[in-house]
């Protein structure tokens, strides 16, 4: 009877403590909810459910979010940086020492030369041209085209309306000038010329204020005339270091100096080849030099003044050494008006037999092309053959 009441009300309590809280399952007394903050919270929130696995991976995508934002700020940074680095003017040559500029000088002629500017050419055995084959060229030339002399007046002023090619009383603006001709016809180099005069107020030749102008302006105004981004680096390289080596902007000093320590000097600058110096040397500076552009290159070809193969530069120091000095203003430029005028001696002409020029090498003294001891005509055939090849 007594165990009969004690599980009655072990029953009774058991009953009373359910009613109470209307559920099976104790009670768990749970701590206040800790609230989260950053990331975290935002990563909670979007799965309030997910296991503690998968919570770590949420935790880990926001590392790795957070790491990747960094860095598209830095990417950010550095291009504000970049952005504003001056693309103008170029930074002068790392060194612009007369060691230095001696060194580029002989690097070039050795290149160009195969060591030195050799009275006797790159091709002493080559017997072409001869003086009297160069006499008689000028001389049909001279008839066809009219006779070239080179002025007895010294220039007191470049030409207004073209860049020229190095026919200017400053040996810097003749430089510059020659370099703005460079590969691209007359009439572009004389637009690259007339831009910059309008770009710098008037005068191309206004160097410190192409100077302080930079790079970027200056390509933009000789845009118009071709190869603007290496003329405009050439042109502004060359200003700096002639101001840095010398303290002026003038290389006038060269017209003190011999043929050859001016050709060096020139060749010192970066971008300036024998071709750019011959030209300065004979049309500024009123030296004998035979300077070979496309055209003289084509028809000394033409006429079997030089091996074939051979480069313009080696061209320049082969007919420099064998053309008469008397003969070599005249030539340069006759050779250079036939090869624009004539159709048949254009780049790409074909021969149709009507060549002033070959007409009058092959019946003048039954001689041909080579001089007196050559046929004409298989000389000739010999060369177009090569030109056309």
């Amino acid at each position: 009877m007594i165990h009969g009441r004690i599980l009655m009300a072990r029953v009774t309590r058991s009953t009373a403590a359910k009613a109470k809280t209307g559920f099976d399952t104790p009670i768990k007394t749970e701590q206040p909810a800790v609230r989260p903050t950053g990331r975290k919270r935002a990563a909670e929130n979007k799965s309030t459910d997910q296991s503690p696995a998968s919570r770590k991976r949420v935790k880990s995508e926001a590392v790795k979010t957070e790491s990747a934002a960094a860095k598209l700020e830095h990417l950010d940074d550095d291009h504000d940086v970049l952005s504003k680095i001056p693309t103008a003017p170029i930074p002068p040559p790392a060194s612009t020492s007369p060691s230095t500029s001696s060194a580029l000088a002989s690097r070039k002629l050795k290149q160009y030369y195969g060591g030195d500017a050799s009275k006797l050419g790159p091709f002493p055995n080559f017997p072409h041209p001869t003086p009297a084959e160069c006499k008689r060229v000028h001389r049909i030339l001279a008839k066809l085209h009219g006779a070239r002399k080179r002025p007895t007046v010294p220039l007191t002023a470049g030409p207004a309306g073209r860049a020229g090619c190095g026919d200017a009383p400053s040996v810097l603006d003749a430089l510059v000038r020659t370099i703005l001709s460079q590969n691209t016809s007359d009439s572009n180099s004389a637009r690259a010329k007339r831009s910059m005069d309008r770009a710098y107020g008037g005068r191309h030749d206004n160097w410190p204020e192409v100077v302080a102008g930079g790079v970027g302006k200056l390509e933009e105004a000789i845009r118009c005339g071709g190869l603007s981004v290496v003329k405009s680096r050439v042109i502004m390289s060359i200003l700096e270091t002639c101001v840095e080596r010398y303290g002026v902007y003038s290389l006038d000093h060269l017209r003190e100096a011999s043929d050859e320590d001016a050709m060096r000097e020139m060749l010192a600058f970066k971008g300036v080849g024998p071709k750019t110096a011959s030209c300065v040397l004979l049309f500024c500076l009123g030296r004998e030099s035979f300077a070979v552009d496309t055209h003289v290159h084509r028809l000394t070809g033409m006429l079997g003044w030089r091996p074939a193969g051979t480069s313009r530069e080696e061209a320049h120091l082969h007919l420099d050494a064998r053309i008469p000095d008397e003969d070599k203003y005249g030539l340069h430029v006759l050779l250079i008006t036939h090869g624009k005028r004539c159709a048949e001696c254009k780049a790409g002409g074909k021969s149709a037999g009507r060549c002033e020029l070959r007409k009058a090498l092959k019946n003048e003294d039954g001689d041909g092309l080579k001089g007196d001891d050559d046929d004409g005509e298989e000389k000739l055939a010999k060369v177009e053959e090569e030109e056309e090849s």
